[in-house]
């Protein structure tokens, strides 16, 4: 289970669910500046989608080798792509082929000598921050549920790596109530392919100024630090080894698998590294 290379005829998929509800728009500090938490899990989402690009480039291009879906939820129960074109799931090398917006953007350096320089980086744009309304969290899962499952069903990727799929959220669902956001999570990691079942990873925001109180953890953690904590522990996957390396080099040498696919008042920092966790982990030829 879980061992199944990334290859052409081997495909994988990932799923993003992202949070773009009236909240987002509250300040955070991102790789040494202030920010909002929407620009920063924009910046955050950009520079995945980039790494995913470069991870399927060889001498010969892009390679085909995973689908990608990024949904965006906010408003009154929207739920709506945030891809460009607005298509539902683009594959990488149809990614690769859209030329992003390329803008400057600065950030905090650590010099040799341990200080602290500004430096100003060209970054590839195709995700636009997006702050209003509602948190319509449960009817973005059942679109991703349904991407998923079409995914699954698919003959060409029957015995692929499953989809891994992060919801990334600042706050509580506004369109269903807890059992409701348990069932559905449940019917995505229902879903499987023969190397194993569908992943949720869910990724909590923290405010400013807040230490995360759950970050991958394994199973003698203190794992509900709150009702919502516990909730979001419930409707996240269990990792499977082929993550374990990646999460203890971040946790901790100490630390013991296995882990659980979720954190609880990330910094965007914390975030960076669950999505790197969970996309680069997992072998490519």
């Amino acid at each position: 289970m879980y061992t199944q290379s990334i290859t052409r005829s081997r495909r994988t998929a990932f799923f993003l669910a992202i949070d773009c509800s009236g909240s987002m728009a509250e300040p955070i500090r991102f790789r040494g500046r202030p920010t909002t938490k929407a620009e920063a899990v924009a910046s955050v989402a950009n520079g995945l989608l980039f790494e995913l690009i470069e991870r399927a480039r060889r001498s010969d291009g892009v390679r085909n080798y995973y689908d990608i879906a990024v949904l965006g939820y906010s408003g009154d129960d929207e739920v709506s792509s945030l891809l460009p074109g607005d298509r539902d799931t683009l594959s990488v090398t149809e990614l690769a082929a859209v030329r992003p917006d390329i803008r400057r953007e600065t950030v905090e350096c650590r010099l040799p000598d341990g200080g602290i320089a500004l430096r100003e980086l060209p970054v590839p744009v195709w995700i636009e921050p997006r702050a209003a309304g509602q948190t319509p969290m449960c009817e973005a899962l059942r679109r991703i549920r349904d991407l998923a499952a079409a995914w699954c069903a698919d003959p060409s990727h029957a015995e692929s790596f499953p989809p891994i799929v992060f919801n990334i959220t600042d706050g509580e669902a506004t369109d269903c109530d807890e059992e409701e956001l348990r069932a559905v999570a449940e019917e995505i990691k229902a879903l499987r392919t023969a190397d194993g079942n569908v992943l949720v990873v869910n990724i909590h925001i923290a405010a400013a100024n807040t230490s995360a109180a759950t970050f991958f953890p394994s199973e003698e953690e203190p794992r509900y630090p709150n009702r919502y904590a516990a909730l979001l522990y419930d409707c996240s996957s269990v990792m499977p080894a082929v993550f374990d390396e990646a999460i203890r080099a971040a946790k901790g040498p100490g630390a013991v698998p296995p882990f659980r696919g979720v954190s609880y008042n990330a910094s965007a920092d914390e975030l960076v590294a669950m999505l790197n966790i969970g996309s680069i982990s997992v072998k490519t030829e």
